[in-house]
C-alpha cells in the first residue's frame, strides 16, 4: 500500500498560480534588459533590478511554502528545477541585498524562468488540482 502524504492542494495550487504570475511579471520587465550592465545603465535598469529582485524573492517564499506544506513530498518529483537554488536566491536578496550579483540576476532571468514556469504547469497538470 502506497502512502500518499497529505496536504491542501488548493493551498499548493494557488501558490503556483502566484508563482506562475511573478514569473510572467519578470518576464515583462526582463525585456527591457538585453545584458546584464542594463541594470546600472540607468535610473531605470536598477528600478528594474530591484522589482525583479521583489518578484524572485516572492518566487522564492513561495516555493518554500511549497515545500513546507507538502512536508518535502512535492518538489523532489521534478528534479529538473533546482528548489534550493530557488529557495536560496530568496535568502540572498532578502539577507544580504548590497551583495546581489546583477550578472546572476541577468541569468536566472534569461536561463531558468521558462523552465520554472514549464514545470509548474507540469506539476498543476499531473496533480489535476
Amino acid at each position: 500500500m502506497k502512502i500518499v502524504p497529505m496536504y491542501n492542494k488548493s493551498l499548493v495550487k494557488i501558490i503556483f498560480q502566484q508563482v506562475d504570475h511573478s514569473v510572467n511579471v519578470i518576464k515583462r520587465r526582463f525585456n527591457e534588459i538585453h545584458h546584464y550592465s542594463d541594470f546600472y545603465n540607468s535610473d531605470k535598469g536598477i528600478d528594474l533590478l530591484d522589482a525583479i529582485c521583489m518578484q524572485l524573492i516572492a518566487i522564492g517564499e513561495s516555493i518554500k511554502n511549497v515545500d513546507k506544506i507538502t512536508n518535502k513530498s512535492l518538489l523532489y518529483n521534478y528534479p529538473n528545477i533546482d528548489w534550493k537554488g530557488i529557495m536560496g536566491i530568496r535568502d540572498i536578496i532578502s539577507h544580504h541585498y548590497f551583495d546581489i550579483d546583477a550578472e546572476e540576476i541577468f541569468n536566472v532571468c534569461k536561463n531558468e524562468l521558462d523552465k520554472l514556469q514549464s514545470t509548474i504547469n507540469v506539476i498543476i497538470d499531473d496533480f489535476k488540482f
